[in-house]
């Protein structure tokens, strides 16, 4: 945790969940906000205006880095909605390493920062400088080759949804080995069998070693901040988002060993699919991006920039997790002790 100097903030990004009226309603407040203090906002928007109809073209997406130019590169991204909009907003956030306001008017919040009745108080402090940058790792790719999404697949899964994000784009590096992936991730990289009636046969490297080769439903690599999503759900360890950890959780594992593994996040891994594996999905905090197919592999490693979280204040990261998990003391120790009082 840091606190920030007064920034320059000429622009603001917003990125709103509009299918909530109370989102549409906090994104007003803080266009007011903005209007009165000379601060610039556009709003970031990933759908290109396409027609979806019968016999027309599939409407597309943008990827991030597309986002951010097509919204003149903010000073200050602030997301409204609940987490799945601020992931969306960290990631745009990232490629220029501006710092991403959450704004909570979802049912988990455990991300977001500010409720609607603080946008304002929140949007001077920042500008005061009064904030706190809360520092999180993010997660980036090296691939065998680039990704891809195979025809027909993008028509078979946007019902519902909108359009799949387009496969990430390649960095423009001399890697020796593989090619670097423009993409990062807040929360996890999943990566998952596309049928139902194959499984992922995947080795897992740890650095260079292999570690163990798995026959599962999927894998997960989380960053500490993920550690609390979909590698919780799976029975995976909750991490301080303060450690710098890459955190690998198999899912549905055809094995005896079925734990998760913490490693140091210069310790990079790497997930190879397998001869008589099928088809695997790699999903970006929850959004599908590519197929490999047995052969390929790709490493998960620290994205070049954190992301920036704005707080108002010290995070109480393990309240916050008692508070959205709903955590109850157990009936003995509750017995056993007078009552804990919380301030």
């Amino acid at each position: 945790m840091q606190r920030t100097p007064a920034p320059a903030c000429t622009r603001i990004g917003l990125v709103i969940h509009h299918g909530r009226p109370a989102a549409v309603a906090a994104a007003d407040r803080v266009r007011t906000w903005a209007a009165a203090h000379g601060v610039a906002v556009t709003e970031v928007d990933v759908w290109q205006d396409q027609p979806d109809r019968p016999g027309l073209p599939l409407p597309t997406r943008r990827n991030s880095a597309a986002e951010v130019a097509a919204s003149g590169h903010p000073d200050l991204i602030v997301t409204v909605g609940g987490d799945g909009t601020f992931l969306r907003g960290a990631r745009v956030a990232a490629q220029d390493g501006v710092p991403v306001l959450g704004v909570n008017v979802g049912r988990v919040g455990f991300l977001t920062e500010v409720e609607p009745d603080d946008v304002e108080s929140a949007l001077a402090a920042f500008v005061a400088g009064r904030a706190q940058l809360d520092e999180r790792l993010m997660l980036t790719l090296r691939a065998s080759r680039p990704l891809d999404i195979p025809p027909g697949l993008q028509s078979m899964l946007c019902y519902g949804r909108g359009p799949l994000l387009p496969p990430p784009p390649q960095r423009d590096t001399d890697c020796p080995n593989g090619v670097d992936l423009d993409v990062t991730a807040v929360n996890d990289i999943v990566f998952e069998k596309l049928a139902r009636d194959r499984q992922a046969s995947l080795g897992v490297f740890v650095e260079d070693t292999l570690f163990a080769s798995y026959s599962a439903d999927a894998l997960i690599v989380a960053s500490p901040t993920g550690s609390t999503a979909y590698n919780f759900a799976a029975g995976g360890p909750i991490v301080s988002p303060r450690v710098r950890a890459l955190i690998f959780t198999p899912v549905a594992a055809h094995m005896v060993f079925n734990r998760s593994l913490v490693v140091a996040a210069d310790e990079p891994i790497t997930v190879r699919v397998l001869d008589r594996s099928g088809q695997i999905a790699v999903s970006i905090d929850g959004q599908l991006r590519g197929v490999l197919e047995p052969g390929d592999w790709v490493s998960v490693l620290p994205a070049h920039r954190p992301a920036h979280l704005v707080r108002l204040g010290p995070s109480d990261f393990y309240a916050r997790l008692r508070s959205r998990f709903g955590l109850a003391d157990a009936p003995a120790a509750v017995a056993d002790s007078a009552p804990i009082v919380v301030d």
